[in-house]
């Protein structure tokens, strides 16, 4: 409003308190204060391991004012380096290893130290593992912000959780197989309880028996010694198939926004006000400049690179001192940040975005703002209309509560799985969306670090880490199947105006189980979920013997003998016991029967009934309706059977299977495809 010509001030009024830098908030955890109901342990005496890139120790968020002590079940090193001592940990990071031998064997070349800024230690070279880490498992900090932005209490999902670091990623290299692998054998003889892995591969996959997928096998033995391992879903969105870390022993995290933007004036010559998005601050100067589109002084006007300002692609002289406004295609793959190098370089003052979403906001060396395509048009209109086009770029405020969320991210990678399309994925899905978290100082190799705002999968995976660490916490005998149960079947579908979570892409619509898994993860109802669907290591044997795969080759994943024998009879991959029910081939002429058995971890006496929502062109039915629980029927099974009422082909349709008992909704999310064609029928 203060952006009006006719207003001359804008003063707020409104009662002064500590705002949190939001994420947690936003769903559902407040630790302003060190009390809360059923999450009040706060991560007390669990070990979150996070295999990234290091750490940058001196931030804020890993101080152990207040931690408890290193928990006796720790058996790990605080490993020395590069400006890494023994003094960098503490009773916050308790540990930290680096592996680097892979990735000198597969380049053939020691790490560049001078230009990179990376260290042979566990330290941070890149900020990537500082600011899962301070997600995770951050202390309290005070008035962290980004440059003003997002200000307020810093802290993680589980601050009374200690952390181990495992930098087997490198900035110049990536993360190689060789040096995965070493991380997660450490990290489970260390003792952790939980591990964020915010690392993946691009499709095609690779079995879950190929050692070249090191996160399947080492996810494997870690679950198999009771860690909770926790993944990333991939950046790789909006497209379908394209999520990676499928392994069903793994939870696969997508990424969502939360109710939080950073809202930015437009103000054009002709005094017309537009909003945009920003995370710039300090570099606007608020006066008018001149403003001009990007394919107007294009340096070659048959070349379409100038459009979405490609470096090189604009003509110096008729860009200096303007505003440019660029306009990105749907799938480019230019981003705000390098199209203001190449509007800066070409001696522009500022740059206007134009992205058909709105997801994740990025950092420029002059003032950038976001804005979608009905925005970028009526400035577009404006420019043209204009004589001498003029327009001012204010600097961007903090809101909160204002935008509908959460809204799947379009880059957050999407099911259905293209290796085992049966294993619902992703399993849940959690804030990932311009995310404020700890980060190490820029250009410079000593302070404290800042806190600064990155989006991605990598920024949703440490929020479900933290929330296992506080379920770990509270139940500290449930296994890792337990534990993911527990955040599929009490996620939530519904965003913060009631409706449907939407999943932003090409096209918004209703998010579904491929973009969501279970839904919007649920830290509170989590903690209490009624029921669990619980899995053993050798359901997971089993289920690797259904898919076909060589005795030789599960053996050497398992490191045990295993006979497959009857285990291998089809159909039986549809059986293990996730909380979910995924059909990726109900012929039209047959019928599907699955089994589930769950647990009651609630109230002895409890009776469960059965609320069904099946998939449109679907007939279910669920054999009993009725679950009845005492004190010496903790286990039941029940079978779900499909019919496909239609008769033509079809895609994926959705629906869910309910548990109730009058307190806990024990909710599976179901897909089902229905085939006529045979050549689907072992997709």
């Amino acid at each position: 409003m203060a952006e009006f010509p006719q207003v001359v001030q804008v003063i707020p009024n409104r009662i002064h308190k500590l705002h949190t830098t939001r994420s947690w908030e936003f769903i559902g955890i407040r630790h302003n204060s060190q009390k809360n109901d059923l999450t009040e342990n706060m991560g007390k005496g669990t070990i979150i391991g996070v295999i990234d890139s290091g750490v940058w120790p001196e931030s804020e968020s890993f101080n152990d004012k207040g931690m408890p002590p290193i928990p006796s079940h720790w058996r790990g090193i605080c490993q020395q380096g590069d400006e890494f001592n023994n003094t960098n940990c503490n009773r916050k990071i308790i540990g930290a290893r680096w592996f680097i031998k892979g990735l000198v064997a597969e380049t053939k070349k020691p790490i560049n130290r001078t230009n990179t800024g990376e260290y042979l230690s566990p330290r941070d070279g890149n900020g990537h593992g500082t600011h899962t880490a301070s997600t995770a498992a951050g202390y309290f900090v005070e008035q962290a912000s980004h440059k003003g932005l997002a200000a307020g209490l810093a802290r993680g999902g589980a601050p009374l959780a200690h952390l181990a670091i495992y930098k087997a990623c490198w900035g110049e290299g990536g993360c190689t197989n060789a040096d995965l692998l070493k991380a997660f054998d450490k990290a489970i003889h260390d003792g952790v309880d939980v591990l964020s892995v915010s690392v993946g591969i691009e499709v095609p996959l690779y079995s879950y028996v190929d050692l070249r997928d090191t996160i399947a096998i080492g996810s494997f033995h870690a679950a198999a010694k009771g860690i909770t391992v926790v993944s990333s879903a991939g950046n790789s969105g909006p497209t379908s198939q394209t999520i990676s870390n499928t392994a069903p022993w793994l939870i696969t995290v997508a990424a969502t926004t939360i109710d939080r933007a950073f809202p930015t004036v437009i103000t054009l010559g002709n005094n017309q006000t537009l909003w945009g998005q920003s995370i710039d601050t300090g570099r606007h100067n608020h006066g008018f400049a001149g403003i001009t589109y990007s394919e107007r002084i294009a340096v070659d006007s048959t070349d379409s690179s100038a459009k979405d300002c490609e470096l090189g692609s604009l003509n110096a002289t008729l860009a200096a001192g303007k505003i440019v406004l660029c306009f990105s295609d749907l799938y480019d793959q230019q981003d705000i940040a390098s199209a203001a190098t190449a509007v800066q370089e070409a001696g522009g003052v500022g740059v206007i975005f134009a992205q058909s979403h709105n997801d994740g906001l990025q950092s420029c060396d002059i003032p950038c703002v976001k804005v979608d395509y009905e925005v970028g048009t009526q400035i577009i209109s404006y420019i043209r209309r204009a004589r001498s086009p003029i327009a001012k770029l204010s600097s961007p405020n903090t809101v909160i509560g204002k935008w509908t969320s959460p809204r799947v991210a379009t880059f957050s990678s999407r099911g259905p799985s293209s290796l085992t399309p049966a294993v619902l994925k992703p399993d849940v899905a959690a804030p990932g969306v311009d995310i404020l978290a700890a980060f190490p100082p820029f250009n410079s190799k000593s302070g404290n670090g800042y806190y600064t705002l990155l989006s991605g999968t990598s920024m949703a995976c440490p929020h479900v880490a933290g929330i296992a660490a506080l379920i770990k916490s509270l139940h500290q005998h449930w296994s890792p199947a337990a534990i993911r149960s527990a955040l599929v079947t009490t996620a939530s579908q519904t965003g913060t105006d009631g409706t449907d979570i939407s999943a932003e892409g090409p096209n918004r619509k209703a998010a579904d189980p491929f973009d969501i898994g279970g839904g919007q993860v649920n830290p509170i109802r989590a903690m209490d979920p009624g029921l669990i669907f619980d899995t053993s290591t050798e359901d997971y044997v089993e289920y690797l013997c259904s898919l076909g795969y060589r005795t030789s080759s599960i053996t050497r994943l398992t490191e045990s003998d295993i006979t497959c024998g009857r285990k291998r009879q089809a159909g039986s991959n549809l059986n293990l016991n996730l909380p979910s029910i995924t059909i990726p081939n109900l012929k039209t002429t047959t019928s599907v029967t699955v089994t589930r058995t769950v647990t009651n971890v609630g109230e002895f006496d409890s009776v469960y009934e059965a609320v069904v929502e099946a998939p449109s062109g679907v007939e279910m039915r669920v054999e009993p309706q009725v679950l009845r629980f005492d004190t010496t029927t903790r286990r039941l099974s029940f079978e779900v059977t499909f019919f496909s009422a239609q008769r033509v082909h079809g895609d994926y349709k959705f629906g869910s299977l309910t548990w109730f008992d009058g307190k806990h909704r024990v909710r599976s999310p179901v897909a089902v495809r229905v085939i006529t064609y045979e050549s689907y029928a072992d997709a």
